[in-house]
């Protein structure tokens, strides 16, 4: 199995690190995953990823919407996924490079209700909302990138997004990400941000916004995630493909075979991103968690939410990828 290669005994880059298991713990789980994506694959209902896919070397059925990547085009997208991502900003003194061990900051997302802070109310999260979070984002040393905080629920779904980038992108001089939906929806906001940038030339050198997608556990990887995979590729603005697994749910309840589901769907979008573009700035991200056996609901916070991204900041650096993670 091919790996990119350093020198022996140097890092690939400073900032703070936590060895949470050892390099043979990390083979296996690779190897592990590259089994899971060659015999039992993943499933897409994308016409237009089945036929990268396909187009790419993979063992594609169209008719039952299943992908499986032999191991060799796995290793190959690790290959060509860049170790070093700038995120620019319109301000270039607030730009970054995501690579190596450094650490960077973002507000989480998406919360969907708020508690007023004039009034106390709790309500559901507006524009508005939106809005003065970009403003304290940009306020706030300590945060490097704006991502999306809440969801607009005073805008229609159709247009929620695209609001929601507008505000962010007028309001922050950091680098402002947003959550595309759909080919459309990734198209404009790659549109927005050209335009923000000064061309789509200018936002291809210095992407000033990026994109997170995710697939739907276990093994899926539909419509609404390949789609702005393919067309962030196309234009070399960087996309996290980001998994959500829920150990006891959607995964088995064993930490290990949890890494497992997550890694395949991961570098499934991966591999897709590389096979549109080869060299595309994909990240490797997670929010995988637990799930409450109480309520059958996402635990998160919890002790196995930090573990997991740990273990998953692991596994990104074994890549060489950057990693886009929550906090636990």
């Amino acid at each position: 199995m091919a790996r990119k290669v350093t020198p022996a005994g140097l890092r690939t880059g400073g900032g703070f690190g936590l060895d949470v298991f050892k390099a043979e713990g990390m083979e296996q789980i690779h190897a592990a995953a590259l089994e899971v994506l060659a015999n039992e694959g993943i499933k897409t209902n994308c016409k237009m990823a089945l036929e990268i896919y396909a187009g790419g070397g993979c063992d594609v059925n169209a008719g039952e919407g299943r992908v499986k990547i032999p191991a060799r085009i796995v290793e190959a997208a690790i290959e060509s996924a860049p170790s070093s991502i700038l995120f620019a900003a319109r301000d270039e003194e607030n730009d970054f490079v995501m690579e190596g061990n450094n650490v960077h900051f973002c507000n989480f997302s998406k919360g969907v209700n708020v508690v007023d802070i004039y009034t106390g109310e709790y309500r559901e999260s507006t524009l508005e909302d939106q809005k003065n979070v970009a403003l304290l984002v940009d306020a706030l040393e300590q945060y490097d990138l704006l991502d999306v905080a809440v969801e607009t629920r005073d805008i229609p779904d159709a247009i929620a997004n695209i609001a929601s980038y507008e505000v962010m992108a007028a309001n922050c001089s950091k680098h402002s990400g947003q959550s595309a939906h759909s080919k459309r929806e990734a198209e404009i906001l790659i549109e927005m941000a050209s335009v923000v940038a000064g061309g789509r030339e200018n936002l291809s050198k210095r992407p000033i916004t990026s994109t997170v997608v995710c697939p739907t556990s276990p093994l899926c990887i539909n419509t609404e995630t390949t789609e702005p995979i393919i067309v962030y590729a196309e234009n070399n603005v960087p996309c996290t493909v980001l998994s959500m697994v829920m150990a006891g749910s959607t995964a088995p309840v064993t930490l290990a075979g949890t890494l497992v589901v997550h890694n395949a769907e991961v570098l499934s979008g991966i591999v897709l991103g590389q096979l549109t573009r080869k060299g595309a700035p994909n990240l490797y991200g997670s929010s995988t968690t637990i799930m409450d056996l109480r309520t059958a609901a996402v635990s998160v916070g919890c002790p196995e939410l930090a573990i997991l991204s740990s273990a998953v900041a692991k596994l990104a650096d074994f890549y060489k990828i950057p990693s886009y993670l929550a906090g636990g």
